[in-house]
């Protein structure tokens, strides 16, 4: 007869630890629902697989650094056209462009929901067993930078390697040092074809020269990141404008007074001018 002490300390070796604590419990219903034994042992090695795959799941969830609630189910696609909305749920719903090294940039003004929807895709992604790292760009500039002072660059972006995606929050607020810009384009040439970026800014292309002080270097940065990429440019409201705005309007009217001299324009211009669009570009050039 096998001594129970004996088996609980063999499991605790083989680290089947969901196995260890459940097994005689589920022994007993294994009993009196008659299971015979492959039944018995492949419950417990579903039970097992599940347990590991929780853990493994909130540590991910941890260590991603991801701003907490930010999901899919929370974001208000009403004013993004349903193609982009398809491709961003795709995004989320597949772990295959992260295996890829494929990359996703997320481009428009402030307060449009760039971080929101970048962050939820790490939040889904995490949950697909990647696992995901979130940065503020000019943050992780500077601890690269002082990294690369002292004298152990290469190991901090191996160090980064282990996440399959990273993403770069408000990459176009870094306007630093050349030496500064060099890492952050050592960091993207880094990473070129061996793991993804999600990169989110708010300014254009166009206007990278003020990030890369140098051109060839700009060029070069541009060239390894739409290489392979997803492009998303949101233009909208700002979404906290509109929070604020609706705030204000909840008030009484009263509280608010509208200037005198205030203009106003059609329902249907004022449609227009404020439309939201959203388009979704793939420069893939394989």
């Amino acid at each position: 007869m096998v001594q129970t002490a004996t088996l609980a300390l063999m499991l605790k070796q083989l680290n089947l630890t969901s196995i260890a604590r459940h097994w005689q419990t589920q022994l007993e219903t294994a009993e009196r629902n008659g299971w015979d034994g492959a039944r018995y042992l492949s419950a417990r090695c579903e039970q097992e697989l599940a347990d590991r795959h929780s853990r493994r799941i909130s540590r991910y969830s941890k260590e991603s650094q991801l701003p907490p609630g930010k999901s899919l189910a929370s974001f208000d696609f009403a004013e993004l056209p349903e193609a982009t909305r398809a491709q961003i749920q795709a995004l989320a719903g597949s772990s295959d462009w992260t295996r890829q090294a494929r990359n996703l940039l997320l481009f428009g003004a402030s307060g449009v929901g760039k971080t929101h929807l970048a962050a939820a895709i790490g939040h889904a992604l995490t949950e697909r067993n990647v696992r995901v790292r979130y940065a503020n760009t000019t943050a992780l500039v500077q601890q690269l930078q002082l990294a690369r002072e002292q004298l152990r660059l290469e190991d901090a972006l191996h160090k980064l390697d282990k996440y399959p995606l990273l993403i770069l929050d408000d990459f176009g607020y870094v306007k630093k040092s050349q030496q500064e810009t060099q890492v952050l384009f050592e960091l993207i040439a880094h990473r070129y074809e061996r793991a993804s970026l999600i990169i989110t800014s708010n300014q254009a292309f166009a206007d990278w020269d003020q990030i890369f002080p140098d051109q060839m270097m700009t060029v070069a940065g541009v060239d390894r990141l739409v290489h392979h990429a997803s492009i998303i440019e949101i233009v909208s409201d700002s979404y906290r404008r509109k929070h604020a705005l609706g705030q204000r309007g909840s008030e009484p009217a009263s509280a608010y007074p509208a200037p005198a001299n205030r203009s106003t324009t059609s329902s249907a211009d004022s449609a227009r001018r404020n439309e939201p669009r959203a388009s979704a570009i793939n420069p893939e050039a394989e």
